[in-house]
Parts: C-alpha cells; structure tokens; sequence
C-alpha cells in the first residue's frame, strides 16, 4: 500500500496515511472558504486505523450543515490546518489536500456546495464524478 505523508508548514504537524483515501472531494461552502482563504477546501478521507499522527495540534470545532461537529487539526506553530475529523464519520480522517504538497495526488471524484462555488472554479467532468449542490 502507499504511504502518503502531509505535514503543516513548518514541519512540527506530521501525519501520514497508508493506502489509498476512501474519498476525495472538494467543498465549496462559504465556512469552508473562510477557513481555508480559498475558494474551495479539498480533502482526502482515509480509515482512522490506517492513519498515524505526530506532532501537536490546537483544535477548533464547528457545527456543520448536517448539525455534526467538524474538528479542525492545525499547527499551533505556524496555524495550517492539516486534518479534521467529521462527527458523522468517527472512523475516518480528514487530511488537506495541499498538506500533501503532491501534484499527482488524486483529483477529487465529489464536489459539495456548489451552489457557493465562484464562477470561474473549472472542476473536474466524468461519469464517475459527483456534483452536489
């Protein structure tokens, strides 16, 4: 199975995640661009068992749209947020994308709240892609 390692900017957040993520999407939501600074926050979900952790982490929790907390992982050194846990999701974590800083790293099969996404986002297309509004 491949390991794939994310890492917060200055290193102290470490996590790294065996196998390949259950899913990969993209999320569109007003809190979600206000978190992340972008217009999009994109994300790898894997089993929380393939999953291991190092480093320190201040946490921020949100009630998300479905009334489920989301709890945000950042570095309490340089603040990039590299993983989230969903409560409607107990067994699976939630890692940045970009923490990954691999431009191979899989393109996102979901798309949430696109009915936040700005005009000029251009997403992936397919059959096997799912847009939900």
């Amino acid at each position: 199975m491949p390991a794939h390692h994310a890492t917060c900017s200055c290193g102290q957040l470490r996590i790294a995640c065996d196998g390949d993520p259950v899913r990969v999407s993209i999320c569109h939501c007003l809190a979600c661009q206000r978190r992340t600074g972008s217009v999009f926050s994109a994300q790898a979900r894997f089993p929380r068992a393939q999953v291991r952790i190092e480093g320190q982490s201040t946490v921020w929790s949100r009630p998300g749209d479905s009334g489920g907390a989301l709890t945000f992982h950042f570095c309490p050194r340089c603040g990039s947020t590299v993983y989230w846990q969903l409560q409607a999701a107990p067994d699976l974590i939630a890692v940045a994308i970009g923490a990954f800083a691999d431009p191979n790293f899989g393109a996102p099969r979901h798309s949430v709240y696109e009915r936040s996404r700005h005009g000029w986002v251009v997403l992936p297309e397919g059959p096997d892609v799912e847009h939900l509004d």
